[in-house]
């Protein structure tokens, strides 16, 4: 058996790996195929489109046709697009050139560094790539994303990233030494071809293994060794597969056939005319709403199996996903807000979902942005702890445990006024808002439970809005603004007299946090050795 590389972050202009384009392209040539059945089929089905007489007449040879033709045209974009793609890593910062007509380049600071993530899609996992996501503070688009590189060239670039994010750096003869063994010189086709068949039976080797490759724990040498961790929790698949059959979409689902049943033999409804009716008029809507109902439960499933939470130097680590596997580390103080969520159905067993903000993460993409798929009380707590260490509180169990179930002014929360129920007569009792030392605490919910904890030094601006009935009833909100994500802290329906001395007191607050935080490079901060050794054949074991 050969004898395994040791694989090094470039520092000189590289392009990604020659596998790149054939990986990648799929996306696209996906996006062309349902563009045009989106476009065609209706007419297709009415049979007044003239333009697929050809495919009637022809139909096998059409579809070859159209699909090599298609497969043809979005490898040629993306193997133009690869050619023109190179980074390389810095002191400072990671750079990226691309731009097929105009020539680009990007870079994401490491001192404005929120978060490193190593995402293999499940074809690039059997065959051992992976894109390496490098988000950073300062809105979208800010950070880099590397499609795709061998898995352990993404986990050098990965742990050099780390490394000098946190203020340290590696030896330099570790930095400037040779690349791993097979590392295609940029522009040789002949050794890119050669390097690709040594990955290949390498590959080969590893499948031997192949738990361990689909389950993302493989070994990989690295010039600078990955941190150590420890493994806080881990989420058992029965509690996840539960807590999706208990969630609003599967009761939905659950009682459509009641509910046909009662309108079909209780008001005798033509159901089956109703069906037939929509599906005529409209039925890729029909098929988009199935497909979104249908997305929630593997979205839930795909991105909370094997959910697993650590803690290194580097920071936090989570590791998730079934067929595509995510292994992001977010350093010290990264997180902006934390929101704890219980649905109703949720509520019997104590479980919570807890999501959070972090700069750089888009607003939306809810696999990046969960801390916790299914928590149990204990476990909800640790979480909070595992991003927030010191609540600033000498009791913060209890003050945890008022702001998850509490009501009123337990807890030492300033609770919304009775004149708040003319507006909000369900929930008004459950709304509350309390500060410690470190954070600010925001609670709401009578069957929906939600806490949402912002950090003081977290806090990017503050507003006070009021509407008609509120100014009418002087109550005002306190609105948290925070980074784009999940979580938006919102203390409702406050007595406008303790909104304006929340929002002043938290004004100081967050001033006085950002003055005693620590620099970017955490580690520097705490007089931490700059100049450490790489540990050069160094293992990462998942």
């Amino acid at each position: 058996m050969s004898t395994p590389s040791v694989f090094t972050a470039p520092r000189e202009w590289t392009r990604l790996h020659p596998v790149s384009p054939f990986l990648g392209g799929w996306a696209v040539l996906g996006l062309l195929f349902a563009y045009v059945i989106h476009q065609r089929l209706p007419d297709w089905v009415a049979g007044d489109d003239e333009d697929w007489e050809f495919f009637d007449r022809f139909p096998l040879i059409g579809l070859a046709v159209a699909a090599i033709l298609g497969l043809a045209i979005t490898l040629a974009l993306s193997v133009w697009r690869w050619s023109r793609t190179m980074y390389r890593i810095g002191d400072d910062a990671v750079y990226l050139r691309q731009g097929i007509v105009t020539q680009q380049q990007r870079q994401a600071r490491l001192d404005r560094l929120q978060a490193v993530d190593v995402v293999q899609p499940f074809l690039a996992r059997v065959f051992g790539f992976a894109a390496l996501s490098v988000q950073v503070a300062g809105g979208d688009r800010a950070g880099v994303e590397l499609k795709f590189l061998r898995l352990g060239d993404a986990e050098a670039l990965r742990n050099e990233i780390l490394l000098l994010a946190a203020g340290l750096r590696a030896a330099d003869d570790a930095r400037e030494g040779e690349a791993a063994p097979g590392d295609p010189a940029p522009g040789d086709p002949a050794r890119a071809a050669s390097s690709l068949l040594d990955h290949l039976t390498e590959r080969a080797q590893a499948l031997q293994d192949p738990g361990a490759v689909l389950a993302g724990r493989e070994s990989v040498r690295t010039s600078v060794a990955a941190a150590e961790e420890r493994e806080v929790y881990r989420v058992p698949f029965g509690r996840l597969l539960l807590s999706t059959v208990f969630s609003g979409p599967a009761i939905f689902l659950a009682l459509m056939p009641v509910t046909a049943l009662v309108a079909a033999f209780g008001f005798h409804y033509d159901l089956l005319g109703v069906v037939l009716a929509a599906i005529g008029t409209s039925l890729f809507a029909i098929i988009g709403a199935l497909g979104a109902l249908l997305g929630f439960f593997w979205t839930r499933i795909n991105g909370g199996f094997g959910f697993a939470a650590a803690v290194s130097a580097d920071g936090l680590r989570l590791r998730h996903g079934l067929t595509e596997t995510r292994r992001q580390t977010v350093p010290p103080g990264r997180v902006q807000a934390i929101r704890l969520h219980q649905p109703l159905l949720w509520r019997g067993k104590d479980w919570w979902r807890i999501t959070l903000n972090v700069a750089g993460y888009g607003e939306n993409d809810e696999s990046v942005s969960v801390l916790h798929p299914v928590a149990t009380r204990e476990e909800a707590i640790l979480a909070v702890w595992l991003v927030l260490p010191d609540l600033g509180d000498p009791d913060p169990h209890g003050t945890l445990g008022h702001a998850l179930s509490g009501a009123g002014e337990q807890g030492g929360f300033l609770a919304s006024p009775a004149r708040a129920r003319r507006l909000d007569p369900l929930q008004w009792r459950f709304r509350g808002v309390r500060a410690t030392d470190r954070a600010l605490l925001i609670r709401r919910g009578r069957w929906e439970r939600e806490l949402t904890v912002v950090p003081h030094e977290r806090t990017q601006s503050l507003g006070l809005t009021q509407g008609p009935l509120r100014r009418a009833l002087r109550l005002a909100n306190v609105e948290v603004h925070s980074t784009q994500g999940p979580v938006r802290p919102v203390a409702a329906h406050l007595d406008v007299d303790d909104a304006i001395a929340l929002l002043d007191a938290q004004a100081r607050r967050a001033r006085d946090g950002r003055r005693r935080q620590t620099p970017e490079q955490w580690m520097t901060a705490v007089g931490l050795d700059t100049d450490v050794p790489a540990t050069q054949g160094g293992d990462r074991d998942g």
